[in-house]
């Protein structure tokens, strides 16, 4: 029974993508400059700036008082799955394995894109860092969602992320061959090296169905 563990945002979903809707639509309600898409994209951080910290900034820039809730609800409007992802996945779990997610992130907000793109319908299990109580590159949530498939880290398996310390260093330490999900991006040199890597999802699973080079 192999396990392939993955990311969600920027590997089952294209997070920037989602980003980029959002500020494309934000900045037309406000009447604002197309150049202040870019500046949105950028203080964004590729998602890793915190959302109080964005929003504080687009209250600053902008004097436009955006709720958190508010700004959650609008993302997940945006979100898709690709049919492709879809068909991996599915072909993945009938040739035998079990795919979770793990994911960072708030619980209900994580949850939500789930739903909302019915990705829940082509994995086994999901763990979201809130509520396993760890946050990647920690250990635990990757246990999580390997126990919530009935199978166990020890036994091996993959972890297939965008993340170089989240994902890739994170499943490495857990014990876990990893593909790198790359998005145009040179690997950083402070982390030990992938074992694969991908370019789209399609691409990181038939990595991990493929025999291991010898």
């Amino acid at each position: 029974m192999p396990l392939a563990i993955f990311d969600l945002d920027n590997t089952l979903l294209d997070r920037t993508a989602s980003f980029l809707q959002w500020a494309t639509r934000f900045a037309a309600v406000h009447g604002l400059e197309p150049a202040e898409v870019t500046w949105l994209v950028d203080a964004d951080g590729d998602g890793l700036v915190p959302r109080s910290v964005l929003l504080a900034g687009i209250r600053e820039r902008f004097s436009v008082d955006l709720p958190l809730n508010a700004y959650q609800a609008q993302i997940v409007e945006l979100v898709e799955l690709d049919p492709a992802v879809a068909v991996a996945l599915d072909g993945l779990r009938a040739a035998g394995w079990k795919v979770a997610v793990a994911s960072n992130g708030q619980t209900h907000q994580q949850s939500a894109k789930i739903r909302r793109t019915g990705l829940d319908a082509h994995v086994d299990a999901v763990a979201i860092s809130e509520e396993a109580g760890e946050r990647k590159p920690g250990r635990r949530i990757l246990e999580v969602a390997a126990e919530r498939c009935g199978a166990r880290l020890a036994d091996g398996g993959w972890m297939i992320g965008d993340a170089p310390e989240a994902d890739i260093a994170g499943g490495r330490n857990a014990g876990l061959r990893t593909v790198w999900m790359r998005r145009g991006r040179e690997w950083h040199a402070a982390f030990p090296m992938p074992d694969r890597v991908a370019d789209d999802l399609p691409a990181a699973v038939e990595a991990v169905r493929s025999p291991p080079s010898s």
